[in-house]
């Protein structure tokens, strides 16, 4: 899957006291570009530095092969993918939450090359986790 990257920031979820700002902010610089009904966003984090504890980049990005600046996910990849309860108020931090938990249990076996947030234009979120 090629990906147009609107914007992209590096951070850490335990160790950068701005990681909220930055997310935020990087999702309001995008939103100009996410302005049509029927686009597909993907927050997609890659470059990993080990686990979930250590640094890690955060793209935002859309579907399309003719941009300048490209992410491509592999094809083959395997994923587990967890559908984020959109009603709930913290629903994707809650989300990645369980995420980490089943991690910790090791039940989930991450990968760590390519995982993704999927918004769809109905309202929908999924998150997409690699796994070995």
């Amino acid at each position: 899957m090629k990906l147009s990257v609107i914007n992209s920031v590096r951070t850490n979820n335990f160790n950068d006291r701005l990681l909220m700002q930055k997310i935020t902010d990087l999702w309001k610089e995008a939103s100009s570009q996410l302005n049509s009904q029927e686009i597909i966003a993907y927050g997609v984090y890659h470059d990993y530095e080990s686990n979930y504890k250590g640094d890690y980049s955060l793209s935002i990005a859309i579907e399309e092969s003719e941009a300048e600046s490209l992410l491509e996910i592999p094809d083959n990849g395997k994923y587990e993918i967890f559908n984020v309860n959109t009603g709930e108020e913290q629903g994707i931090i809650n989300t990645w939450k369980k995420i980490w938990e089943l991690e910790e249990a090791g039940t989930l076996e991450r990968a760590y090359t390519f995982d993704f947030e999927k918004y769809f234009p109905n309202g929908e979120i999924e998150v997409h986790i690699a796994i070995k």
